[in-house]
């Protein structure tokens, strides 16, 4: 009866330390969040198994702590940030793919089609720059012909 409690306990800490860590959702998050995330998964399960619990929550508490340090160094050196993080890739520019680049990042021109597709645009003619961000997401500039007119384009 004394584990449902712990459990209980548990799932509440968990809950308090992830949201110190941020509010990110898992296709925004860092190399180094994904694993501390991961790592306080793994970790908050062990008592229940095991018997410590206050040991559980202090290597809790140690891996979001070494996660708010990670982020503060990030911000304060650019180098870190590149290591950690990483860049953004060009994948498509002027119309055509980089195939180099979508080689390092072991992706097929096919996946990318079907992320344009998903963004609505039909075909990579139509792209003028695009690039894989960090963070998995698509960033994207459509050539002039191919972008949506405007106001501001319909009173010219």
């Amino acid at each position: 009866m004394n584990f449902i409690w712990e459990s209980f306990l548990l799932v509440i800490f968990g809950i308090l330390l992830l949201r110190a860590a941020g509010r990110k959702s898992i296709s925004q998050m860092t190399l180094a969040q994904t694993v501390v995330m991961i790592s306080i998964g793994s970790i908050i399960i062990q008592p229940i198994v095991e018997t410590s619990v206050w040991r559980t929550a202090v290597a809790a508490v140690i891996f979001v702590g070494s996660l708010i340090i990670i982020e503060f160094l990030q911000l304060k050196f650019n180098f870190i940030e590149t290591f950690i993080t990483g860049k953004s890739k060009v994948v498509i520019e002027d119309g055509a793919l980089v195939t180099n680049n979508l080689r390092k990042l072991r992706m097929t021109a096919d996946q990318l089609e079907m992320r344009l597709r998903q963004q609505g645009i039909a075909k990579i003619t139509d792209v003028k720059t695009a690039t894989l961000e960090p963070n998995g997401q698509l960033g994207y500039e459509l050539m002039p012909d191919a972008r949506p007119l405007t106001v501001k384009d319909f009173k010219e």
